[in-house]
C-alpha cells in the first residue's frame, strides 16, 4: 500500500513539473509573439553587451588625457568627438553605461530582496510583525524619495567618502527607498494568496509552514517579482542619473550618464559642443524606454488577469 502511496506522489509530482514547465514555455511563447517587448529585450541586450565589452576593444580605454585635441567635432578617429580633456567620448559614453547600468541592476537585486522578504515575512506571519514592518514601509512612503537621496548624497560629499565607494553606497541608497512599495506589493499578493482553496487544503492536510511557504506561495508571487524587478531597473538607472546630474552621486572621475551630462551643463558646451551631452542623455533615454517596454511586455505575459 506504501509503495502505490509513493507510485501516486511520484505521478503527481511530475504532472506538477510538467504543467509547470508546460506554463513557462506558453509565457515565453507569449512574449516571443509581442514585437514591442522582443524589440525592447533586443536594445537592452545590445546596450549591455557595448557597455560591458565595447571599451575592451577602445584603444582610447585608459582615458589618458590630450591637450591638444579636447573639445574636437565628431570625426573619423574619435566617431563622437572628444571631451575637454581629450578623452573620446564614445569611450567614456560605454564606460559610464556599464557603471550606470551596474548601479541600476544591483540596487534593483538588493531592493527585491529587502522588499519580498520584509513583504512575504509581513504577509505570512502577520501579528505584531506585519504591523511592525508596515509602518516602517509606511514611514519610507511618506517621505518623498528624490528630495531624501538628495540629503543622502549631500551627506556623502558633506562627510567625504572616497570617490571609488560612492557607487556601493548609491547602490544602497537606491534600495533602501524602493523596498517599502514592493514589500506591500508582495504583503498584499501573500495575503490573498493565504485565502485561496489551495492554501486552505494544504491546511487542512496538515503540510508544514516551511512546505507551504516555498511549494505554494513564493511560486506564485514570482511573476510578480520579476516584472516588478524589471521595470525598477529603469527607474534605479533614472535615478544614479539625477544624483551624478546634481554632484551627489558617483563623482568623477569615474564616469556615469548623470556625471557626463553634468560636465557639459554650461551654455556654450550646450549650445556648440552638442556631442557632450546629447550621446550619454540619448543612452538614458533609449535604455529606459526599452527596459519599461520590455517590462510591460512582461506584465502583459505574466500577469493572470490579462491572460485570454
Amino acid at each position: 500500500m506504501s509503495s502505490i502511496g509513493r507510485e501516486i506522489t511520484a505521478g503527481g509530482s511530475a504532472r506538477q513539473e510538467r504543467a509547470k514547465s508546460s506554463i513557462w514555455r506558453q509565457s515565453m511563447q507569449r512574449l516571443l509573439r509581442n514585437k514591442l517587448a522582443v524589440i525592447g529585450l533586443v536594445v537592452v541586450v545590445i546596450m549591455f553587451l557595448a557597455c560591458f565589452i565595447g571599451p575592451v576593444f577602445s584603444p582610447y580605454a585608459s582615458n589618458k588625457i590630450h591637450m591638444n585635441i579636447m573639445n574636437r567635432p565628431p570625426n573619423m578617429r574619435h566617431w563622437l568627438g572628444t571631451d575637454g580633456l581629450g578623452r573620446d567620448v564614445l569611450t567614456r559614453v560605454l564606460q559610464a553605461g556599464r557603471i550606470s547600468l551596474t548601479v541600476g541592476l544591483a540596487s534593483m537585486v538588493l531592493s527585491v530582496l529587502i522588499g519580498s522578504l520584509l513583504g512575504v515575512i509581513a504577509g505570512y506571519f502577520r501579528g505584531i510583525v506585519d504591523q511592525l514592518i508596515m509602518r516602517i514601509a509606511d514611514l519610507l512612503l511618506t517621505i518623498p524619495g528624490l528630495p531624501l537621496l538628495f540629503i543622502f548624497g549631500a551627506l556623502l560629499s558633506e562627510w567625504k567618502v572616497p570617490t571609488e565607494y560612492r557607487m556601493y553606497i548609491v547602490m544602497v541608497m537606491l534600495s533602501l527607498i524602493g523596498w517599502p512599495s514592493l514589500a506591500r506589493l508582495v504583503r498584499g499578493q501573500m495575503l490573498s494568496l493565504r485565502e485561496r482553496e489551495f492554501m486552505q487544503a494544504a491546511t487542512i492536510l496538515g503540510l508544514s509552514a516551511k512546505r507551504k511557504l516555498f511549494h505554494h506561495l513564493l511560486p506564485n508571487i514570482v511573476p510578480l517579482l520579476i516584472v516588478i524587478a524589471t521595470l525598477n531597473i529603469g527607474g534605479s538607472i533614472l535615478m544614479e542619473s539625477v544624483l551624478s546630474f546634481f554632484g551627489l552621486g558617483v563623482m568623477p572621475p569615474t564616469a556615469t550618464w548623470g556625471n557626463m551630462i553634468d560636465a557639459a551643463n554650461n551654455m556654450l558646451d550646450f549650445q556648440n559642443r552638442p556631442w557632450l551631452w546629447i550621446p550619454p542623455g540619448l543612452s538614458i533615454f533609449i535604455t529606459v524606454i526599452a527596459i519599461n517596454i520590455f517590462g510591460d511586455g512582461l506584465r502583459d505575459v505574466l500577469d493572470p488577469k490579462k491572460k485570454k
